[in-house]
């Protein structure tokens, strides 16, 4: 047991280790400062600009960074679609998967598109290579596009930030190019040194202990792998995600994807406060997110080392905790901080079944989704966080009747509603999806037949689950849910879509809006936002306007199956 928690604190150190001096160079690469990827990559992004038509150094406003950004998603959901219903005509299929159907190819064009990945289909047997590495470079475009989003409301925040100081596409390239891609050649070569295939053969063939002939899928995974854990995207090349032994063979592999998986989102705090030139404020905005993830990452360990109190009554021993659906090589305590930090970072792979989690840790991941601030997904973590900073400045002012003022710009009603309205939105899809799947399970069983195999509350927090997952742009699920289904297929579609763009427009607008207004020098009755008494504050705004918008639904669902189990 104590070489499990020191796995877990090792992990955590490390990754805030590294990301101290990555946050700094991603903050150089944006600030266009030189750097040492220069000389390779600038020659590289020349002949991208220059093929496209785009000048990298044209100053944009908010609006026309926006537009650039759903012009660019809107080009790849149809490349996507054409690709995925047409696998089965097209090359690099020698497994001859099937193509998809069109609500299948929606699903997965939305779910890829947005940072999402959420799979209502088995990697190896539902995609052909030529799908996976379409799949793969959305996995690059949705990421780098966050990122893009999260730079451009970065340079709005600076002192002499004005309304046209950024440019979408130059965020974008740089954040592929210098950043996720070097990353991500890295973690694939730890990958194939250990074991993960990075082949275009088909199925290999091997005859088992017991005499069983078996097929294994294989393929060009270790690259896509990397990306997908780099870039909070968690879409798994083999149906098991990360639980697979090809895609993550053993317990180095397995740290290294766990460290990854919320290494630039941390990183993007720190390349925060170098941009705007206030390290104090972003370790404020650091100390927050960290704080809310340990408190959801430590009782997730405790109740998953502790075991199943089911097992417990029956007097099954469980020396090793609760191992339903986790894997021995990885053990209790990694899978529930992978389960967490997976959650938290809207990344969204798994190294362990998340339906076979005790009711309160699958809660515990459940809450990382529904407040979605607790580091993000890169770029978008921050920006989901930016919204409440807004609204906690705004009451805070109202308190102390001051015109509230956030980094020397008036906030005022416009940006006020507009916080609001994205605060909101994520509650109001997430429960809303839940109480329509739960009223058609009920009231149309034939229509709803397969949807569960779980009946009860645990149930409902699959369906729960599916949503709050969509609506995180997270990916990951409760596997008892029968999700290949028309309804769950367009209903999580259309929720994926509104959860990924109406967060990024909203702080994008919101930023653009300030840049506009007349900086005003902080003074003695300014109220400061890089002290830990504005951190409190921020933090309550989360409980209230996130937590507690679900308490009701955690109630009839994990709350009510942990008590059940008594």
């Amino acid at each position: 047991m104590n070489a499990e928690i020191t796995g877990i604190v090792l992990m955590f150190l490390g990754t805030i280790l590294l990301a101290v001096p990555l946050g700094k160079y991603i903050g150089k690469v944006y600030a266009g400062e030189r750097t040492w990827t220069d000389r390779f990559f600038n020659p590289f992004d020349k002949m991208i600009f220059r093929l496209s038509g785009i000048n990298p150094d044209k100053n944009m406003n908010w609006k026309q960074n926006l537009a650039a950004l759903l012009t660019i998603n809107l080009a790849w959901f149809f490349f996507s679609m054409l690709v995925l219903m047409n696998m089965s005509r097209l090359p690099l299929n020698p497994d001859a998967n099937p193509s998809m159907s069109a609500d299948l190819a929606f699903n997965t064009t939305v779910s890829f598109v947005s940072n999402t990945n959420l799979q209502h289909y088995s990697g190896e047997t539902g995609v052909s290579y030529l799908g996976q590495m379409v799949l793969m470079l959305f996995q690059f475009i949705s990421a780098g596009a966050g990122m893009a989003a999260c730079a451009i409301v970065f340079f709005a925040m600076r002192e002499k930030a004005t309304p046209h100081n950024s440019n979408f596409y130059n965020y974008f390239v740089k954040s592929c190019t210098r950043v996720l891609l070097p990353l991500s050649l890295i973690l694939a070569v730890i990958l194939l040194f250990n074991g993960t295939p990075m082949t275009f053969k088909g199925k290999s063939e091997y005859v088992s202990l017991q005499g069983d002939t078996v097929q294994v899928a294989r393929g060009p995974s270790a690259a896509m792998i990397a990306i997908k854990q780099l870039g909070t995207n968690g879409g798994g090349f083999f149906g098991a995600n990360s639980a697979h032994p090809l895609e993550n063979p053993n317990y180095i592999t397995n740290m290294a994807e766990n460290m990854s998986i919320f290494l630039i989102p941390v990183a993007m705090l720190f390349a925060l406060g170098y941009i705007i030139r206030r390290k104090r404020f972003a370790w404020m905005v650091f100390g927050v997110m960290t704080i809310g993830f340990l408190l959801l990452l430590l009782p997730a360990v405790y109740y998953e080392m502790k075991g199943n109190p089911a097992l417990q009554q029956l007097g099954i021993a469980q020396p090793h905790g609760s191992m339903e659906g986790k894997e021995i090589r990885f053990g209790s305590a990694a899978s529930a901080f992978w389960a967490i930090t997976t959650t938290c970072t809207s990344n969204g792979s798994v190294n362990a079944m998340h339906d076979s989690l005790t009711p309160l840790s699958g809660m515990f991941a459940m809450l990382g989704m529904m407040i979605n601030a607790f580091y993000g997904g890169v770029g978008v973590g921050f920006l989901n966080f930016y919204v409440f900073m807004i609204i906690a400045v705004f009451i805070s002012g109202l308190m102390v009747g001051r015109t509230p003022e956030f980094l020397g710009r008036k906030i005022e009603a416009r940006e006020m509603k507009i916080a609001a309205i994205i605060a909101l939105l994520h509650p109001l899809l997430i429960l809303t999806g839940t109480a329509l799947s739960s009223y058609f399970y009920v009231h149309h069983p034939g229509a709803a037949a397969g949807w569960l195999n779980n009946t009860g509350s645990h149930g409902f927090s699959e369906m729960l689950y599916e949503y709050t997952s969509s609506a995180a742009n997270n990916g990951s699920g409760f596997e008892g849910l029968g999700d290949n289904t028309q309804f769950w297929n367009i209903s999580c579609g259309i929720v994926m879509l509104l959860s990924r763009f109406m967060p990024i427009i909203g702080p994008v607008a919101i930023a653009g809006i300030l840049a506009a207004k007349k900086y005003t020098p902080e003074s003695a009755g300014t109220l400061r936002t890089d002290t830990g008494t504005f951190g409190i504050m921020v933090f309550a705004v989360i409980f209230i306007v996130a937590a507690l918008s679900f308490f009701p639904a955690l109630a009839l669902g994990p709350i009510a199956e942990f008590f059940g189990m008594k």
